[in-house]
């Protein structure tokens, strides 16, 4: 199957529910989870749906960073993410082969999951968590921080480690690790393909088409590392512009025939949108995409159609919320205005004002 880039743009701007037709154009996004970055979900929620849906949770869980999830698919997950292998788990861990000799990466993950089922007994910041377990960990687990002046666990073992054993976060402004529920089974040793597959298909349904690489990167592992799950995975291959992708096949229906796009939203920084790693897909000119996504300080971002036009950030003051934004091309103002509104709303804020400058 061949596609343009349009076409793949808006087919991923339509899976991920930003036309805002019905309450289950989202639904695949939502089952995949939504990052949490101060109020980062709930104004991507805005963008996509009319209101908050019921429930939710939040765990560390893709990349090891915070997402919300359905409560009942946390046990899915959990097994969904386990590296497939000592190599993926090393790359997961951001590990040398130094540090893997000196322990290996899924004994890492088991051993730190294990000890946080038993420290974890009530509400506990990251860096109360980080104490209690360190003092249970083995020194190979751990680094000698010059900023705390102590020893203490692996920043990342410790959120890899946390969905194993069945934290999830509290959603404050400071995240607050909440003990596993009544019943948790820990999962351990190496994932099984099948369900590490059923992630890769779920990930290709709402970022595809994308290619084995950018989908590796977004899971945090090296292609190499995931490829036995993407070759279980129930994907269809599809040419963008020449470039070999893949998308989840139950979605070939609607890459055929992508609805239209939304006329203007605005996506916060970490947004679905935005977090595929094919960037020149969304934004083909690289002096934009340094823009969209400057090394640090991420902005939100302007869509209209299937295109990024402009950056935003919001400045607070009390319970008003202004908008600062930078377009590359023109703006439908009465469509900006409006979705202003329902970003502030969002973040439980009266707009104040909307400004918008040239880049």
């Amino acid at each position: 199957m061949d596609v343009t880039r349009e076409q793949a743009v808006a087919f991923r701007i339509g899976a991920q529910g930003l036309g805002r037709r019905d309450a289950h154009d989202a639904a695949a996004l939502l089952d995949l989870g939504v990052q949490h970055r101060e109020s980062s979900v709930a104004v991507a929620l805005a963008a996509r749906l009319d209101g908050p849906p019921a429930g939710g949770v939040l765990a560390w869980t893709h990349r090891a960073a915070p997402h919300r999830h359905h409560p009942a698919d946390l046990a899915r997950w959990a097994r969904a993410l386990r590296p497939l292998s000592e190599a993926d788990a090393a790359g997961r861990l951001i590990w040398t082969a130094e540090q893997s000799a000196a322990f290996g990466a899924l004994d890492a993950i088991d051993r730190t999951a294990q000890v946080l089922s038993t420290v974890a007994t009530g509400p506990m910041t990251k860096g109360e968590l980080s104490t209690a377990v360190s003092r249970e960990l083995p020194r190979a687990l751990q680094r000698d921080c010059p900023g705390c002046g102590v020893w203490h666990v692996f920043d990342q073992l410790l959120r890899l480690a946390a969905l194993p054993a069945g934290l999830t976060l509290d959603g404050g402004r400071i995240l607050r690790a909440l003990p596993p529920d009544d019943g948790w089974v820990r999962p351990e040793g190496p994932g099984e393909v099948g369900d590490v597959a059923g992630l890769v298909t779920a990930a290709a349904g709402v970022l595809g088409p994308v290619s084995a690489a950018d989908l590796a990167a977004w899971a945090g592992t090296s292609a190499g590392a995931l490829r036995p799950a993407v070759e279980a995975a129930d994907l269809l291959a599809v040419r963008v512009d020449g470039r070999r992708t893949w998308v989840a096949r139950d979605r070939q229906e609607l890459l055929a025939d992508p609805p239209p796009p939304p006329g203007l939203r605005l996506l916060p920084p970490f947004d679905p949108l935005l977090s595929g790693r094919d960037r020149a897909l969304l934004v083909p000119d690289a002096g934009l995409r340094r823009a969209v996504w400057p090394a640090l300080g991420h902005p939100g971002a302007v869509l209209v159609g299937t295109g990024i036009v402009g950056t935003w950030r919001p400045r607070a003051s009390g319970t008003a919320l202004t908008l600062e934004v930078t377009s590359f091309d023109d703006l439908p103002r009465d469509l900006l205005d409006e979705e202003a509104e329902r970003v502030a709303a969002a973040r439980g804020l009266r707009l104040r004002a909307v400004g918008v400058v040239d880049s």
